[in-house]
């Protein structure tokens, strides 16, 4: 099986984040997080961005059209066409030290995403948000320091997710009917391995991917937690995964650039995104947001 890693587009980003596959429209949107930029790759060109103002965790396609964000003030509507921001929600409006982060899409179109502090020590604050269709936010698993790895499993009976600073993923039972979700069990920890987990995705066969931040690899671990295969990346501080393309076997990884890496001399890469082929798995259909 020969890998074959590239760069797309002609954006490159300080700290790349949360790239998300449009079935729809076939593009991908991903976020500058600090620059507050929302990225959209169009495969057959066309590339754009836009500005949104603040801090940017995360986006998703929304299936009434536009995006819906994450940012640093809590949930929005971003409309491309006008460059319109709608604010939504904001849960945690009385912690301005904190922020959106890592975010998903369940099967039934509610936005879930995690929050975190980014202002001197993180410390276990930050707590994972359910936003539904009818614009109702509700408070999920909280006492994490940097929540990131949100994914669910190709039934939407399992929601993952993770907390970068503790390297450790989670899992939890999931009732997409309803958005209930169990108690949280520890599912994977890179803390032998290089790297700690960061953002991820689920492939067709229910394996979750997710970058290694600081450990130049992708990691797939199997539905029953063990590692299965790593993927080494010419960037040492890999973001996220997502597969896109018209076929769904392509996976585009995010990754951190200047000023968060130490030598870019050593990985001109670095702040890009990437496209990984030859892995030999497949994605499935990412759900829009259904508000």
């Amino acid at each position: 099986m020969r890998i074959n890693i590239e760069r797309v587009g002609h954006d490159a980003a300080q700290l790349g984040e949360g790239p998300v596959w449009d079935p729809a429209a076939q593009v991908l949107w991903w976020v500058d997080i600090y620059a507050g930029r929302l990225h959209r790759h169009d495969p057959t060109g066309g590339d754009a961005s836009w500005e949104v103002g603040e801090d940017l965790g995360c986006a998703a396609p929304r299936s009434a059209g536009g995006v819906v964000i994450a940012t640093r003030t809590g949930f929005h509507i971003f409309d491309p066409v006008t460059g319109e921001k709608r604010a939504i929600a904001d849960p945690e409006a009385e912690q301005p030290d904190t922020r959106f982060n890592d975010g998903a899409v369940d099967p039934r179109g509610r936005f879930w995403a995690g929050t975190m502090k980014d202002r001197g020590d993180p410390g276990p604050v930050g707590a994972f948000w359910q936003l539904d269709p009818d614009g109702s936010t509700h408070r999920g698993p909280a006492g994490y320091s940097i929540s990131n790895g949100l994914a669910f499993s190709p039934d939407g009976t399992r929601i993952y997710f993770s907390d970068t600073a503790r390297e450790t993923i989670w899992q939890a039972e999931y009732d997409p009917a309803t958005g209930e979700h169990g108690r949280p069990q520890p599912f994977f920890t890179t803390r032998n391995l290089a790297g700690a987990p960061d953002g991820a995705a689920v492939d067709a066969g229910g394996c979750y991917w997710t970058a290694a931040l600081g450990g130049w690899q992708l990691l797939r671990i199997t539905p029953e937690g063990k590692l299965d295969r790593a993927i080494a990346l010419p960037v040492e501080k890999p973001t996220k995964p997502a597969f896109g393309g018209t076929d769904l076997k392509t996976l585009y990884v995010t990754c951190m650039g200047e000023g968060m890496v130490d030598d870019l001399a050593e990985q001109p890469l670095a702040g890009t995104l990437l496209a990984v082929d030859g892995h030999g798995a497949q994605g499935l259909p990412q759900p829009a947001f259904a508000g």
